[in-house]
C-alpha cells in the first residue's frame, strides 16, 4: 500500500535538505520514490507542516537493574503521573522514572522512535533487555558497561596481548547483545570498593595498577580496531567535582586523536572561580571540543525540578547521598564487577549551584559549534526527565524566552557564566541534527534518522507554531515503520520496536578463558550469562536489527 504526505516542509540533515517542501511517500515501512503512475492508497496533506525524521535519544536511562530500584524506591514519583489503560495502551506511572510502557508512550507522543540504554552492566543484561522489550512503541539499544570489571581489569593489568582485550570486548558486546560500550569513571567504581574516593585520571588503582586512561585508550584502541561505529561513550572522573574541568580536558587530549564521546558533559565543565569556588568552564570545553574533531558529545543538561539520579558511577553517587532529596538512597555493589548508585534529587532555580549548571548546559549548546557531534540529552533522569526536551529546544530556539528564564533563577550564579551574553538560536534544521541525524550518524543507524529512499519511514509531522516548546510537546502525527501511531499527541496505535545491535568479529578462543573465569569466579555460569537471540525476539514480540561494523563493510 502506497501512503503519501503532501507539500509538508521537509528538515531532512543527512540528505541536505532544510526547509524544501516535497512529497513523501511510504511503502511497506519504508520511504519509497514511486513509478510516476503508481497509486496512492491513502494520502495526508501536510501542507505548511514540519516534518522530521523519528527523533532518536542517543543517551536514556531507561531499562536496568537502577532503574527498577527507582521505581520501587520511589512511590511519590507516581502519584498524579498516571496514564489510563485503554484498548490500545497499558496501564503505567511515573514522572522521573516511569514505567516501561509509559516511557514508550511518552518517547512517542514527543515523535520520538528511538531511546538508547547507555549503562547496561553485563551481569544485569538480561533484566535490561527484558525492561527495555517492555518499552512500547519505540526502538532500543544498549551500551555495555566496561572499565571497572575485574576479567578486564586484570587483563590490562597483566598486560595482556590487546587481540585478547579486544576479543573480550567484542564477546561482552554479543554476549549482552549490545550495539556500543560505554565506561563509567573509568576504574572508579572498582577503586571504590578497595576504599579509595577518588580517581584521577593518571592515578593508580589501588589494586590493579592501572590508572583511567590506561582503560579510556585501551577501550578507544579496540573499538576503532573492531569497527563499532559508535565510540566509546566516556562518563569520565571526577563528575561534578569543582574544577573538574582540568580532568575533561585532559580526557580529551589524552584521547590521542581516537575517536571517543563524552556523556552529560554539562556535569563535567565546573571550575573553581569565586566565593562559592564553583563557576562555569563550559567556554573552555567547548573550545576543546571544537577543535578536536574526533570528539563528540551529549550536554546531560539539567532541569529544574524533581528527579531522580541513578548512575553506574558508584563512587560519586555515594558522595551526593548527602544532597538525596527525599532523604533516602541505595549504592550498591553488583556481581563485584560493578555497581550503581540511586538518589532522588531536585534542582532548585534559586539554588547557586543547580542555577549554574543549568546555564552550563546551555552555554555548551550555544558554543559548541557543530551541532553533528552534540547531542540534546538530560542525562534522563539524572539531569531531569527526558519528557523537558521541547522546553529545552525552546531555550535553544528563542533567546527572548531564554533570557525571561534567566531574569528568574539565581542572579549571583549568571556572574560566573557567559550565558547573558550568548545570543545563538538554533534553527530548526540544526535541531533536526541534534535529534534525528546526528544520532544516528554516531550509532551507526544507516537508515532511521533521515528521510531519503530506502529510510525506515519513521516520520513526526509537526504545526510549524511559533512557540516551539509547544510545537515539539505535541506532533500532529508520527509514523513508526510507515503506520501511523500518534495524532495530536495522542496514541491510536501501539506497536513494539526492535532491538538495535552490534555484533563485531572477534576470536571464540577467548571464551576458554572466560569460562575458566566464570566457574572460578562468578555466580552465573558462562552459557547462562549471555542473552539470546530467541530471548530479545520472544515469540515474534520483538525483533532485532544487526547495524553493521566498518570492519565489515571495509
Amino acid at each position: 500500500m502506497l501512503i503519501k504526505l503532501t507539500g509538508g516542509r521537509i528538515y531532512d540533515p543527512a540528505n541536505g535538505i532544510d526547509g524544501e517542501v516535497r512529497d513523501i511517500f511510504i511503502e511497506n515501512g519504508r520511504i519509497v520514490d514511486p513509478s510516476p503512475n503508481a497509486k496512492v492508497a491513502h494520502e495526508y496533506p501536510v501542507h505548511g507542516r514540519v516534518i522530521m525524521a523519528g527523533g532518536i535519544d542517543p543517551h536514556s536511562h531507561i531499562g536496568g537493574g537502577k532503574m527498577t530500584i527507582a521505581r520501587m524506591m520511589l512511590p511519590e514519583d507516581h502519584i498524579g503521573q498516571e496514564v489510563e489503560r485503554t484498548d490500545i495502551t497499558r496501564a503505567g506511572v511515573g514522572h522521573a522514572i516511569p514505567s516501561t510502557m509509559t516511557a514508550g508512550y511518552r518517547y512517542a507522543e514527543m515523535g520520538y522512535t528511538a531511546a538508547f540504554e547507555p549503562a547496561m552492566l553485563p551481569a544485569n543484561a538480561r533484566q535490561a533487555h527484558m525492561e527495555l522489550a517492555d518499552t512500547a512503541i519505540i526502538d532500543k539499544g544498549a551500551f555495555a558497561m566496561l572499565g571497572s570489571d575485574d576479567f578486564f581489569l586484570r587483563q590490562l593489568a597483566g598486560k595482556q596481548d590487546f587481540s585478547a582485550i579486544k576479543d573480550y570486548i567484542a564477546w561482552t558486546m554479543h554476549a549482552t547483545q549490545a550495539i556500543a560500550v560505554k565506561v563509567v569513571n573509568p576504574g572508579g567504581i572498582s577503586a571504590f570498593k578497595f576504599n579509595q574516593r577518588k580517581l584521577d585520571l593518571d592515578e593508580k588503582h589501588v589494586y590493579y595498577g592501572v590508572t583511567p586512561r590506561d582503560i579510556i585508550l585501551a577501550l578507544a584502541r579496540g573499538l576503532k580496531e573492531l569497527g563499532v561505529v559508535h565510540p566509546i561513550h566516556i562518563h569520565g572522573c571526577n563528575l561534578g567535582i569543582p574544577g573538574g574541568v582540568e580532568t575533561t580536558l585532559a580526557t580529551i587530549k589524552g584521547a590521542e586523536g581516537l575517536p571517543i564521546h563524552l556523556t552529560h558533559i554539562q556535569f563535567h565543565s565546573y571550575g573553581t572561580e569565586g566565593d562559592m569556588k564553583f563557576s562555569s568552564a563550559a567556554a573552555e570545553v567547548a573550545e576543546a571540543v571544537n577543535t578536536n574533531p574526533n570528539v563528540s558529545c551529549d550536554v546531560g543538561q539539567v532541569m529544574f525540578g524533581q528527579t531522580c539520579t541513578a548512575s553506574g558511577d558508584s563512587m560519586r553517587q555515594f558522595v551526593n547521598t548527602r544532597s538525596a532529596y527525599p532523604k533516602k538512597w541505595v549504592v550498591m555493589d553488583i556481581e563485584c564487577d560493578a555497581g550503581c548508585g540511586v538518589v532522588p534529587f531536585k534542582y532548585r532555580d534559586k539554588s547557586f549551584v543547580n542555577a549554574l549548571q543549568w546555564a552550563i548546559g546551555l552555554e555548551l549548546f550555544l558554543l559548541i559549534n557543530d551541532p553533528w557531534r552534540l547531542f540534546l540529552t538530560t542525562d534522563h533522569p539524572n539531569g531531569g526527565p527526558f519528557t523537558c526536551y521541547p522546553h529545552l529546544i525552546r531555550l535553544l530556539m528563542d533567546k527572548a524566552f531564554r533570557q525571561d528564564v534567566m531574569q528568574t533563577i539565581n542572579q549571583d550564579a549568571l556572574k560566573y557564566s557567559t550565558l547573558a551574553s550568548l545570543d545563538r538560536e538554533y534553527t530548526l534544521y540544526e535541531i533536526a541534527i541534534m535529534t534525528r541525524a546526528g544520532p544516528a550518524r554516531s550509532l551507526g543507524l544507516a537508515d532511521r534518522g533521515h528521510l531519503g529512499v530506502g529510510a525506515c519511514a519513521d516520520i513526526t509531522v509537526y504545526d510549524d507554531n511559533p512557540d516551539r516548546e509547544a510545537m515539539f510537546a505535541t506532533p500532529e502525527m508520527l509514523f513508526k515503520n510507515g503506520e501511523l501511531i500518534v495524532r495530536n499527541g495522542k496514541i491510536i496505535k501501539a506497536v513494539n520496536g526492535a532491538t538495535h545491535v552490534a555484533r563485531p568479529s572477534y576470536d571464540r578462543g577467548i571464551e576458554r578463558q572466560l569460562k575458566r573465569y566464570f566457574d572460578d569466579y562468578n555466580t552465573v555460569r558462562m552459557e547462562n550469562f549471555r542473552v539470546s537471540d530467541e530471548e530479545i525476539l520472544d515469540h515474534g514480540r520483538g525483533s532485532l536489527i544487526i547495524q553493521p561494523t566498518k570492519a565489515r563493510l571495509a
